[in-house]
């Protein structure tokens, strides 16, 4: 014992006559160029046959920006189809997709009149392309484009929100192109579920006793319809109040944290974060409000497996009208996976679960498949 103790006393006198090695608290960034560098080295892809692309594409005749991030090129692709019209997810991707990295290569795409790529052309000379049509059709050159340069006969499509409009057009018309399709913020019965949308501003305005609200909510009514397209001023009184009480993000009132969160994006110039509310400005004036009276009602058969991941709370694109359409869909197989603490941004307000759920539910299709290609790595150009 007496041997013992003596020992321990001169292991202890020689670690306190070390030098404290250890290193300095960091100090904290100073400004927006130091936190990105941090969030930078966070999310550098380290492994040996990992895949970092930030380039431009030439697609629909202009260029146009995509991100393509994963661990390992041999992981099936999964193209993100971002909402809006013009609310670009790649700015906010290093917060929720890290993850996915590991088990897909991820890609980004900012799209027509977006973000990256808005900020890349001339807005006047884009203008007259700015159709439902030519998205669709970007769209599709955007997935060719894809499995060739990857490798890979088909791909993972998801689709958020005005993104779940473009994908359900692929999955329709290519379903023989994707594993699965995968829809957040599904858009079915869009007329239908701006009325409903109306209808939750209203009832939780007068719970809450705002005056205000419920005057300016009661001066577009009746809201919605018939077939005509709402006045975009109409659209934007009801998303105010539907977003202030907790419609599009749960238990927030609006996307204020995700809008500033996308300051800190790697994948983002100053310039290009000038240009946000600009081209989501000029997206949402061209597109909105016809994308607004998108009826999936009538399909009800795809040729392809279909996910839906859905908000509960979700009054931005209605999610028990989801539940209803995904009931009637005919598919080679389907699930419906719910997001009890989440709105319209499930991705961002249940990272966690939606990570989860992309390996659990989605990611074996590709293992099963019989078309799982195993890409040679590609090189890239114009990346930044």
């Amino acid at each position: 014992m007496r041997r013992a103790l003596l020992s321990l006393v001169a292991a202890f006198a020689v670690c306190i006559g070390l030098p404290d090695v250890r290193a300095e608290a960091p100090s904290p960034p100073r400004d927006r160029s130091e936190a990105v560098k941090i969030i930078a080295d966070m999310q550098r892809i380290v492994a040996p046959n990992g895949i970092d692309r930030h380039e431009k594409v030439r697609i629909g005749g202009i260029d146009q920006w995509v991100s393509i991030r994963g661990n390992d090129r041999r992981n099936p692709v999964l193209l993100m189809l971002h909402g809006g019209p013009g609310w670009v997810s790649m700015p906010t991707s290093w917060y929720f997709q890290r993850g996915w990295e590991e088990y897909f290569t991820v890609v980004q795409w900012d799209q027509r009149g977006a973000g990256s790529t808005y900020a890349a052309n001339d807005p006047a000379a884009v203008a007259p392309t700015m159709t439902p049509e030519r998205m669709v059709a970007d769209t599709e050159e955007m997935v060719t484009w894809l499995r060739k340069e990857l490798g890979q006969k088909k791909i993972f499509l998801l689709g958020h929100s005005w993104g779940s409009y473009l994908g359900m057009e692929i999955a329709r018309r290519h379903g023989d192109w994707l594993y699965a399709y995968i829809g957040i913020g599904q858009m079915t019965n869009m007329p239908e579920s701006e009325r409903q949308g109306w209808t939750f501003a209203m009832d939780e305005a007068r719970k809450a006793g705002n005056a205000q609200a419920i005057r300016e909510l009661q001066s577009i009514a009746p809201y919605a319809t018939g077939a005509a397209p709402e006045s975009l001023a109409h659209v934007m009184i009801q998303r105010k109040w539907l977003d202030q009480f907790g419609g599009m993000v749960y238990q927030r009132t609006g996307g204020d944290a995700e809008s500033a969160a996308m300051s800190l994006s790697p994948a983002y110039t100053d310039s290009d974060l000038k240009a946000i509310d600009t081209a989501s400005q000029y997206s949402i004036e061209k597109l909105l409000s016809t994308a607004l009276t998108v009826d999936f009602s009538d399909v009800r058969h795809l040729d392809c497996p279909v996910f839906l991941f859905l908000g509960r709370h979700d009054h931005n694109v209605s999610s028990s009208l989801g539940e209803a359409w995904y009931g009637n869909l005919q598919a080679p197989s389907k699930r419906l996976v719910w997001f009890e603490n989440s709105a319209h941004e499930v991705m961002v307000e249940e990272p966690g679960k939606t990570l989860v759920s992309l390996v659990a539910y989605v990611r074996p299709l590709a293992d099963e498949s019989t078309d799982n290609a195993r890409p040679a790595p590609a090189a890239g150009a114009g990346a930044r």
